[in-house]
Order: structure tokens, then C-alpha cells, then sequence
């Protein structure tokens, strides 16, 4: 009975002492338990993946139908040009991302620079000065954009985007008696402000890339603050809509990153 004791004595006392051993393996256990829970109180664009914490690259395609005031058919109506564009710039993260709800804001703005191009054939006379003949024209712009976000959570993004840029345009008559030549040319100075709404696709984890894609919705105006031609009665100011399927690059990346980071943990 006094061998039992005295072991049990020891035993406690063992117990209750502090031992590295013991303090090393409780960090080990806490480690993996903050990186979950900082998963799910700063989730990002996607599910399951962290808040951007530095700047993250996004770029995408931008397809826009602009009702120009220029073009319209015989009865004065505006017919909708398709123009053609890319944009690229970087995701900005919430200053204070440890605040941040869960579901919440996960990006404070989008910055970047877009480029744009239309050739347009316009069919009626006089537009131009001293031309009788419909004209083609070939815009290019590139824009500078900023663009808050109102809402961003979950699957679901509201943004303001508003741009402002430099165009340059190349007006040329086509006749089928003589080879096309140039009448004018021009630099202009087009700004806007618009809204886009856009909806991510659930990520499915037995196939992660269907979070890839989505879609969106943009409406906005576009002004010009400087004629490219002013003595003429060109005018592309006017109103805009986008409506389309869209490609989340940041999703992507994101996903690039998680895999390298298990690959390295495997080894």
C-alpha cells in the first residue's frame, strides 16, 4: 500500500508540472484549428479558400453593347454597336480583414486598366463634313478604372465601376468605285460610371473549376469629355449594357495556390 501510493504521488506530481513536451504539442494542435477558423470568418471569392490578404490579380474579358448617339436606324432609334474589350487589374483587400463577418466583404475595390475596339460602319451621310458616303469607323480606348464594391458576398458581387480613358478614331469612306480613304481622325477623352452585378457558380469539391465561371450583368453611361472630331456630328456618348458568362482569374489562382500548398505539405 505505501509502494502504491508513493507511485501515485509521483505520477501527480509528473502531471502537474509544466513539461515541453506537453506545450509543444498543444501550439502543434492549435496551428491547424486558426488556420480553419480564419477560413471561415475571411473567406474569399470562393468558398473555402482565405481572404486576399495582399493584392490579387483578376482580369477578364468585357463585351458591351453602347447605344451610340450616332447610331441610329431611319426611324431615329438607337441601334446597340458591340464593343470589344479585356481588362486587367489587381483585387484590393479590406483593411481590417480579422473584423470582417463571416460572409462578408472580402475586397474593398478593383483598380486597373481596360482596352477597348469597335470598326463600325456608319450609314449615314454627312456625319462628317464634306462626306456624302457612309463612313467606317475604327475606335480604340483605353481606360483607367476604379471600381468599390457595394456588395461582395458569397457567390454574389456589386460593384461601381468608373472609368475614365483616352480614344483614338480613324474615319474612313468606303465606296465600291474608289479604295477606302481616310477623311478624319481624331483623340477624345470618354469617361463613365456604371454598376455590374455578377454570380459565381458554387464550388463543388469533387470538381473545383465550375467555381471558375459565373456570370454578370453591367449597365452604365458613357460621356465624352472631348470630341474627337467636334465639327462633326459624331457623338458615342450613350448608354451601355453587358449581360454574358464570365471567368473569375482570381478563383483560379486561388485554387493554383491551395494545390502547390498541399503538394509541398505531401512532401
Amino acid at each position: 500500500m505505501n509502494l502504491s501510493g508513493h507511485s501515485f504521488l509521483l505520477i501527480g506530481l509528473w502531471l502537474s508540472s509544466p513539461s515541453p513536451i506537453l506545450a509543444q504539442t498543444t501550439v502543434t494542435v492549435k496551428e491547424p484549428t486558426t488556420l480553419a477558423s480564419k477560413k471561415v470568418v475571411n473567406p474569399d471569392s470562393t468558398v473555402g479558400t482565405s481572404s486576399p490578404k495582399s493584392l490579387t490579380f483578376s482580369a477578364s474579358t468585357d463585351q458591351r453593347f453602347f447605344f451610340f448617339n450616332d447610331t441610329r436606324n431611319d426611324d431615329g432609334q438607337r441601334i446597340p454597336v458591340s464593343v470589344y474589350g479585356v481588362r486587367a487589374g489587381f483585387l484590393f483587400p479590406v483593411r481590417n480583414p480579422d473584423s470582417v463577418e463571416p460572409g462578408g466583404m472580402r475586397a474593398a475595390f478593383k483598380a486597373g486598366v481596360g482596352f477597348y475596339f469597335v470598326n463600325q460602319t456608319l450609314d449615314r451621310p454627312g456625319l462628317l463634313p464634306g462626306t456624302s458616303e457612309a463612313v467606317k469607323r475604327h475606335l480604340r480606348i483605353v481606360t483607367g478604372y476604379f471600381e468599390p464594391y457595394l456588395y461582395r458576398k458569397k457567390a454574389i458581387e456589386i460593384s461601381l465601376p468608373i472609368e475614365i480613358g483616352y480614344g483614338h478614331s480613324r474615319y474612313e469612306v468606303a465606296s465600291n468605285q474608289t479604295d477606302e480613304r481616310e477623311v478624319a481622325r481624331g483623340v477624345s477623352i470618354p469617361a463613365g460610371i456604371g454598376i455590374s452585378g455578377s454570380y459565381q457558380f458554387p464550388d463543388i469539391r469533387w470538381f473545383r473549376p465550375f467555381h471558375w465561371f459565373g456570370f454578370s450583368l453591367l449597365a452604365g453611361y458613357r460621356f465624352i469629355l472631348k470630341k474627337d472630331v467636334p465639327e462633326s456630328q459624331i457623338n458615342y456618348s450613350g448608354f451601355y449594357v453587358s449581360v454574358g458568362p464570365s471567368f473569375f482569374l482570381e478563383n483560379l489562382t486561388s485554387d493554383i495556390k491551395h494545390w502547390r500548398s498541399r503538394r509541398k505539405k505531401k512532401r
